[in-house]
């Protein structure tokens, strides 16, 4: 069986920069107090440059910072959104 990228990217097949972003990622989500400068050079080892390094960090930050705001408020999903995930 073929993991889907949504489900589980662990175990979806991805190619290694992709992967090791998305380690990234979830140790920027889960735990940033963490995050060392051994992490970025992973990234650059990957062949990601410090503008998509940044880049990402941005987009990863961001979204993190908008869900505690919707959880603090506890902001309704859209109707389209499922809800068997959450």
């Amino acid at each position: 069986m073929v993991a889907h990228i949504k489900t589980d990217y662990t175990r979806a097949d991805l190619d290694s920069p992709t992967r090791a972003l998305l380690d990234y990622a979830v140790k920027l989500t889960r735990r940033p107090s963490e995050m060392t400068e051994h992490d970025i050079i992973r990234l650059r080892e990957e062949g990601w440059t410090d503008a998509a390094i940044h880049d990402a960090v941005q987009v990863i930050s961001y979204f993190n910072y908008i869900n505690r705001v919707a959880d603090g408020l506890h902001v309704d999903l859209e109707p389209e959104m499922p809800t068997d995930n959450y």
